[in-house]
């Protein structure tokens, strides 16, 4: 019987920024309907590859696949309409916009057949942005605006969703609700690509998670190994 292809799957991808690589061979995968945890401290290269598997920075080299499609010459354009969406690190959301709005131009490139239902799902995931959806956007608290940045991502029927740094900036209660809301959302049959420095609840809820270093995978396995690794936590995550 043939090997299922992953949904994702990255092989030797170089990329940087004016000249500076930043990333140097990193090759990792991710199954559909996995949450896939991303490790790492500051600078080691994970937001630059969310920006790669986006579109935002080309590759150097290596090849990068998604569902079949050659991200490595497709368009933003077209990885958004292939379901590959991305939350990215500090919500980025239309701040003089309305909740509303916002979450409508979720669905501009893909899912406006079903804005409506979708809407309604969202609605029904975060309670709180249907109170407020003719409020600015940049009036929303912290929480409420990570809240309207994954609805947001929600709106356009992703396959794949990449959350980057969800957690940062929330209090602890507010994380313990994005992590529930991650695995289920994953329960429900999203595959999710996570990128956090929130490192134990990471590895709790991931099927499988690498660590970055110097722009390539250090170390892989499944969550629960990677959480019962000291020398992982001591010499990669500065633990």
């Amino acid at each position: 019987m043939p090997e299922t292809a992953p949904l994702l799957a990255i092989r030797d991808v170089h990329a940087g920024y004016d000249g500076t690589r930043i990333l140097n061979g990193l090759s990792m995968q991710v199954e559909a309907g996995e949450i896939v945890a991303l490790l790492g401290s500051n600078g080691v290269g994970k937001t630059t590859l969310n920006k790669v598997l986006s579109g935002v920075v080309p590759l150097t080299s290596g090849a990068i696949t998604f569902d079949g499609l050659d991200l490595g010459s497709a368009s933003a354009v077209d990885i958004v309409e292939a379901g590959l969406i991305h939350v990215p690190e500090g919500r980025k959301i239309f701040a003089d916009m309305s909740v509303l709005d916002n979450l409508t131009l979720g669905s501009y490139r893909r899912g406006k057949a079903s804005r409506k239902t979708n809407l309604e799902r969202v609605f029904a995931i975060f309670p709180r942005l249907k109170e407020r959806t003719a409020q600015m956007a940049g009036t929303l608290s912290g929480g409420e605006q990570q809240m309207l940045a994954i609805g947001r991502g929600l709106m356009a029927e992703p396959r794949l969703l990449i959350l980057d740094e969800p957690s940062l900036g929330l209090s602890p209660l507010l994380v313990e609700e994005l992590f529930d809301l991650i695995e289920r959302l994953n329960a429900s049959g999203l595959t999710i690509l996570l990128v956090e420095q929130n490192v134990a609840q990471s590895l709790d809820i991931a099927d499988k998670a690498h660590v970055l270093a110097e722009g390539r995978i250090a170390l892989s396995g499944t969550g629960r190994a990677l959480a019962d690794d000291p020398e992982l936590q001591k010499t990669y995550l500065g633990l």
